[in-house]
């Protein structure tokens, strides 16, 4: 369910989230507080306490209270955090609407507590049977005195985010490579974005060798996605090439995966395509001015049929060969054609996002993903810094040639697994291969599925990156 945050004074708000500072000296006008409940609020705060409420009968208060000394980044964050914790409470007594009120020195938060009241509310109900029974009672977020273009980008950003939850927590059966595709094409369509969709005889004219390799073992055909933004006041004259990994279901292939806590995760294989048709999403709802591309492989992995297998040597779209010896690791074999193929666009960048390998998992869990690549330095601090800003850290890795030598192969140009030390470095070393622009690749496999809620991340599909990409796009913009 969509959440809306609307700009109107909402003085029947049945919920209001109160931001205030732990030093409580500064209390948002209008509260209307008696003298028994001001007294309440100023000893809950000195007692501490982070989350507390007030009924006034008329309406419900929840109050949180925040560091006004720490970082800019880190009172953002906690802000999000208050505004799930106001969803659930406006859920909890079967209410429609919330308004968040802050105090003045903290009114620039009250964006970040609407974000994540929002975030914090999504439900995927999609396939109960009875899910009208189940839906929150909350709809409707309210921020008194937020411009039009702050809205607009709000919106566009949550709602893309729920999309790529909804993409990531739909089971194969209700989305192979063609569904994928086919929801890529209604984005473009209520967007204004130029989406074609090439299928198995057009890719095959490709020579993408990688993506049919990997598509050998299913019955479903294989799609390749191109979405293209091009806004007439783009601040970029070469775009920005965005790539995803769209492997619907990943059952190892031949290599074939154990079932617990690993293949029954696979339906998230995707979750980088998901995340580049969420940031199109994002940036063309919210008419940022950047001309973006993005490139999304899709199939699904599985050993019937002609499976690729252990030992094979596969032509990939560049010419290059790869000894494959782990039919697992199929989602570099597919990004390697995209990114091959991104070189039509003359790039200033290409990024790649991708869950792709347990060892950044195990390097750093589910807080953060792993980046590395060829880009400048400033475009990897404009990353980082973006992370910092939404939450969506990002940590790089090192990339040294010397990594190079792991998956140097007997019989072709390269194999397509490196060993098992530095696993993630050496997958990112592979699709280097592949790409002549300046480049970032983005191992997102910690952060896109949750196995337990961690506040406005549901259990799930996360959504992580859409937000990450759309901060790092829209200050590219500003800075062009």
């Amino acid at each position: 369910m969509k959440t809306q945050i609307i700009g109107l004074a909402a003085s029947d708000a049945a919920v209001c989230a109160v931001l205030v500072d732990k030093l409580g000296q500064f209390l948002p006008a209008g509260l209307n507080l008696s003298e028994t409940e001001l007294s309440y609020v100023q000893s809950m705060i000195a007692a501490k306490e982070r989350l507390f409420s007030v009924n006034q009968y008329s309406r419900l208060l929840v109050f949180g209270v925040i560091d006004s000394n720490l970082g800019q980044a880190a009172m953002a964050e906690a802000a999000r955090k208050f505004g799930c914790d106001a969803a659930a409470f406006a859920n909890k007594h079967k209410k429609a609407s919330l308004e968040v009120i802050a105090a003045e020195t903290l009114s620039a938060l009250r964006v970040s507590v609407a974000e994540g009241a929002a975030l914090g509310n999504y439900q995927f109900l999609r396939r109960f049977s009875k899910r009208d029974e189940k839906i929150n009672s909350l709809n409707t977020v309210v921020v008194s005195g937020l411009d039009d273009t702050s809205l607009l980008q709000l919106n566009a950003l949550v709602e893309s985010v729920l999309m790529v939850r909804d993409l990531v927590n739909e089971p194969v059966n209700y989305m192979n490579a063609e569904q994928l595709a086919d929801t890529a094409v209604r984005v473009g369509e209520a967007n204004d974005i130029k989406v074609e969709v090439f299928d198995f005889t057009q890719i095959e004219s490709l020579k993408m060798g990688g993506l049919l390799a990997v598509n050998k073992g299913s019955i479903d055909p294989p799609t390749f996605t191109v979405m293209e933004w091009k806004p007439a006041n783009a601040t970029n004259v070469q775009p920005v090439v965005l790539i995803g990994k769209g492997v619907t279901f990943d059952t190892g292939g031949l290599s074939l995966k154990p079932t617990a806590g690993s293949m029954d995760l696979m339906k998230s294989d995707m979750a980088g395509a998901a995340v580049v048709i969420g940031t199109l999403n994002a940036i063309a709802a919210a008419k940022l001015p950047v001309y973006v591309v993005a490139l999304i492989p899709a199939t699904d992995n599985r050993p019937g049929g002609n499976a690729y297998a252990p030992g094979d040597v596969i032509t990939m779209h560049n010419g290059k060969t790869v000894e494959v010896l782990n039919t697992d690791a199929e989602g570099r074999m597919i990004l390697a054609d995209a990114l091959s193929y991104s070189k039509l666009y003359n790039p200033e960048l290409v990024i790649d996002l991708a869950t792709l390998t347990g060892a950044a998992v195990r390097a750093i869990g589910k807080e953060a993903s792993v980046i590395m690549g060829t880009a400048d330095d400033g475009v990897f601090a404009s990353l980082e810094e973006s992370g910092f800003a939404v939450h969506e850290r990002v940590v790089r890795f090192p990339f040294w040639d010397d990594y190079s030598e792991y998956i140097k192969s007997d019989i072709a140009d390269m194999k397509n697994i490196g060993g098992a030390d530095a696993g993630a470095i050496t997958a990112g070393k592979f699709l280097q291969n592949f790409v002549e622009s300046p480049w970032i690749h983005i191992d997102i496999a910690g952060p896109a599925l949750l196995g337990a809620s961690d506040s406005y991340r549901p259990k799930g599909g996360s959504g992580y990156g859409v937000r990450l990409l759309f901060e790092f796009l829209k200050k590219r913009a500003e800075l062009q």
